[in-house]
């Protein structure tokens, strides 16, 4: 949902020079560098769809040792004009060549805007673009065919298609008299033109099954979850929402809006009655919340824990807050990252925040105007190759100051693993490290460093880190 503090930061960063400091077959004793490690215990990550074999295929996505990466294929106000679909469905190919596995669509229903709705208000789940309702047949993205083409074309690139579901709160309804508020409220969905899911005055707060749940959402009308027609509709019945979403439209998973105005069991009840990948936005920096309503909704959900902590490590030269706890430490399995999304884009420093994600564990999410706009795609193509390819096994934090933090994927399954080197300091920086190899070559896979290193029998070696940028390393293989 569209947050009131939402930021735009359109921060274009430069391409930083591949130069280098220093001599690769440097000798210097490490015994001089003050060298802090610190093991986090968790789990590596490779649960997430398509999480076997490697590479892309003619176009066709395959996720590596790594796992996949999500794109949320949308931002606040999208061009209206229903050509949404198109324009993503045009992208699918170079976004599965890049190495990502799924997309995030915007909530695909009509909703009370119409054809000027960025989803939020939804007023009939079962429109997507094809009744003649609130002003328009089509929505703001496009017909109903076009979105089907959309997640056809998604699925021969084998991508995953997610959908945002809103369940929190409807608008659109007509006015009708409603006994327990002693006034007309806006609840009347009768009328709604796929007649499916018709809505009364008991079917929201405050009806017959109490006065509220855990929260409204800008004075819609708040959906009453403990009703169990609303549940049969929803989750139940063989056309309800999530089963229509996921045996007729083909979507594969959900991102979950708002999810602090309902129970975490109503999620648990989704999941447990539909299936599919979820996620829930439960917009929150306490770990421990994140934890709880993951456990409790048998789902993921975005890690705003890691989100805030990047902001002060990247933008206010505070890397040690990187040691600080994140969903991802608690549960990898449950955590999706991400560095912008359609609501909230606070970090300005965002191509260190990505090299961060994109080589720790969680599910790593692109914001669609960070590639296709803001950002260079290059790069960001190389960190998404990294993770696919690279970044696998338990994390263990090697260094930290304010200026530098460096970070080991232990490797898993024959898989070597990497060390991630970011550096906020306006100078090259150099560290000795321990490795998961011995007597081994070596090199940056960014490509901003041309050292070619050998790690000491012991695992031990020297690497680098360019001014304000960072360098990945790996086996030179």
């Amino acid at each position: 949902m569209k947050k009131t503090h939402f930021l735009v930061s359109m921060l274009a960063l430069a391409l930083f020079s591949s130069c280098q400091n220093g001599d690769e077959n440097d000798n210097e004793s490490r015994g001089s560098q003050e060298v802090h490690s610190k093991t986090v215990n968790v789990t590596n990550h490779d649960g997430r769809p398509f999480s076997t074999g490697s590479g892309s295929i003619n176009g066709k996505f395959v996720s590596g040792p790594g796992g996949g990466v999500l794109m949320q294929g949308f931002y606040w106000d999208v061009p209206d004009g229903g050509n949404w679909w198109n324009t993503v469905k045009g992208k699918l190919t170079d976004w599965s060549n890049a190495g990502i596995s799924a997309v995030w669509l915007p909530p695909a229903s009509k909703a009370q805007n119409g054809a000027y709705s960025m989803g939020y208000d939804p007023t009939d789940y079962y429109d997507f673009g094809n009744f003649n309702q609130n002003g328009s047949v089509e929505t703001r993205f496009g017909s109903r065919t076009e979105l089907e083409a959309l997640i056809t074309k998604a699925h021969a690139e084998n991508m995953q298609v997610y959908a945002d579901i809103v369940i929190n709160h409807n608008s659109g309804g007509q006015s009708q008299a409603n006994p327990f508020t002693g006034t007309s409220t806006w609840t009347d969905f009768s009328g709604v033109a796929s007649g499916k899911f018709q809505r009364s005055y008991n079917d929201f707060y405050k009806n017959s099954y109490g006065n509220n749940d855990e929260g409204a959402f800008g004075g819609f009308p708040d959906l009453c979850h403990a009703n169990p027609y609303v549940q049969d509709w929803l989750w139940g019945r063989d056309d309800s929402v999530g089963k229509y979403y996921k045996n007729v439209m083909k979507f594969d998973g959900w991102r979950f809006d708002y999810v602090k105005g309902f129970g975490p069991w109503v999620v648990n009840n989704w999941n447990s009655n539909v299936g599919g990948f979820s996620v829930g936005e439960l917009w929150d920096s306490n770990v421990n919340t994140l934890e709880w309503w993951a456990n409790n909704a048998n789902s993921s959900v975005f890690d705003f824990a890691a989100y805030y902590k990047m902001d002060e490590a990247f933008d206010n030269g505070n890397l040690n807050v990187l040691n600080d706890d994140m969903m991802w430490k608690r549960n990898p399995y449950k955590a999706v990252t991400f560095v912008a999304n359609h609501d909230t884009d606070i970090i300005n420093n965002k191509m260190p925040a990505y090299a961060y994600i994109l080589t720790h564990e969680g599910y790593p999410t692109i914001f669609y105007r960070d590639y296709e706009e803001w950002l260079n795609k290059e790069r960001l193509n190389n960190l998404i190759w990294i993770h696919n390819n690279k970044a696998t096994g338990t994390t263990s934090i090697l260094y930290t100051d304010n200026d530098e933090y460096i970070a080991r994927r232990n490797g898993y399954n024959g898989n070597p693993g990497l060390v991630v080197y970011i550096n906020n300091s306006s100078s090259w920086q150099e560290r000795w490290i321990e490795t998961n190899w011995s007597s081994q070559q070596i090199k940056d896979f960014t490509g901003n460093s041309s050292w070619y290193p050998t790690t000491q029998g012991d695992k031990w070696v020297k690497i680098q880190a360019p001014p304000n940028s960072y360098s990945i390393w790996s086996l030179n293989q």
